[in-house]
């Protein structure tokens, strides 16, 4: 995890980004449903009903975004970093219910198809429009994701997803339009049919978003290989010779830290805070000026002193 932009400089990418992906969307959403009817596509009707999806988690995420960034107050002394999460939710679930609709819609015309009921032959806009949306957006997943990144936003990232989960729609669109278009009657079942398998990304990936939203919102630590890290910034320090009882969990785009360090007795209470100081400065470089770092000094006596340096003797 690499340090992070101030939070003002994130909100305004973040901001930027999904107006940028709200834009596409609102384009590509009113071509596939003009090409859905001109074009008699079921495939491209459910793509058409994702874009939608999109255009409702772009405002989630502007919302909820605004929300996240505001600064702690009485009531909140981590801050509000939780609202990024619960926007993440939001966007998983929206992404599951219209999973599930393109998977009834798909699955009842293609039932319909075997049953002996010709459907109708898609329209060659409908697979332009499917083409187009796929790369854009492709293209909107790309910039979205690199932006989550660099901001740490989960919310972002979510949403970056959510226009992957499209593009992926859009490419299944394809095939299946492209293939009732060019093999005949007796394959325009693969329009409905397509729709189903898409459906089946669409819902993976709202399982996805939805799991790790809620493992952040249940206070799950951060990854071991992160905490290795966090473990490894604070023995470098010196006079510290143990980190132990270290918490870790995710606020939003922030992360918070809690830990006990041992430091030798006779050091100063000025000299032990000035360690403990440098520290959490490390981590806040590390992982950004947000992040919550507590840190419990812990004493070595004489003693205990004495003990690790047999103990280094005889190892």
């Amino acid at each position: 995890m690499s340090s992070a932009i101030n939070e003002k400089e994130a909100d305004q990418e973040i901001v930027r980004v999904t107006l940028r992906g709200t834009l596409v969307n609102l384009l590509l959403t009113v071509f596939k449903f003009t090409a859905a009817v001109l074009g008699s596509s079921a495939a491209m009707l459910a793509d058409a009903v994702h874009s939608v999806s999109d255009l409702l988690t772009d405002f989630i995420v502007l919302i909820f975004v605004k929300m996240g960034v505001r600064p702690k107050d009485k009531n909140h002394d981590y801050g509000h970093g939780k609202f990024e999460t619960l926007c993440t939710v939001l966007i998983g679930l929206v992404l599951l219910f219209v999973g599930l609709m393109i998977c009834y819609n798909g699955a009842k015309l293609s039932l319909q198809a075997f049953q002996g009921e010709v459907l109708k032959r898609p329209g060659y806009i409908a697979l332009i429009a499917a083409i187009v949306s796929m790369v854009l957006k492709e293209w909107c997943y790309r910039f979205t994701i690199r932006t989550s990144r660099k901001t740490h936003s989960p919310a972002l990232a979510a949403n970056a997803w959510h226009h992957r989960s499209d593009a992926l729609s859009s490419l299944g669109t394809t095939i299946g339009i492209g293939g009732a278009i060019l093999l005949g009657e007796k394959w325009r079942v693969l329009d409905p049919i397509t729709s189903v398998i898409v459906s089946f990304f669409i819902i993976r990936i709202a399982y996805v978003l939805i799991k790790a939203a809620i493992a952040e919102l249940l206070e799950e630590s951060l990854p071991k290989d992160l905490e290795d890290e966090i473990i490894k910034i604070a023995s470098m320090e010196e006079n510290v010779t143990d980190v132990h009882h270290l918490m870790t969990r995710r606020i939003g785009r922030s992360i918070a830290i809690e830990m006990h360090i041992r430091v030798p007795g006779d050091l100063s209470v000025t000299s032990a805070h000035f360690h403990a100081t440098n520290i959490e400065d490390k981590l806040k470089a590390k992982y950004g000026e947000s992040t919550h770092v507590g840190i419990h000094i812990e004493p070595i006596e004489e003693k205990e002193k004495e003990k690790e340096k047999e103990i280094d003797i005889e190892s």
